[in-house]
């Protein structure tokens, strides 16, 4: 059974931190790349960062370079988005990932978390 599982998230004031982890299992994990996906209410779901299957390759959003950093640890089945200086417009759920092949494109992940909030109060 296939299962991505997050933890983290929360409320924080603006200019703070917080870190979204995501546990996988039922899939090749090490094989795989992962991304981060955030979606506000009336929003459509955007691409925050994503990660090669061997974590060498990252790419992000414009809106969150060098302030997010996605990272992860094969070994432990394990993807993290350490997100710094948090703005109140980085108030969405966020959501964890799975694809074959690193992409932006939301429809093109297979396996997808079960949603962590993250509310920065300005």
């Amino acid at each position: 059974q296939v299962q991505l599982v997050q933890s983290g998230g929360g409320l924080v004031q603006a200019g703070g931190s917080l870190r979204l982890s995501c546990g996988a299992s039922g899939f090749p994990f090490s094989n795989s790349a992962m991304g981060w996906f955030r979606q506000a209410p009336g929003e459509e779901r955007e691409f925050v960062a994503a990660i090669s299957w061997s974590g060498k390759s990252t790419f992000y959003a414009d809106s969150v370079k060098g302030r997010f950093t996605i990272s992860r640890d094969n070994a432990k089945n394990t993807v993290y988005l350490q997100m710094n200086s948090l703005k109140p417009e980085d108030t969405a759920v966020y959501y964890c990932a799975a694809t074959a092949i690193v992409t932006r494109l939301p429809s093109e992940y297979e396996y997808w978390g079960q949603g962590a909030q993250v509310t920065v109060s300005s």
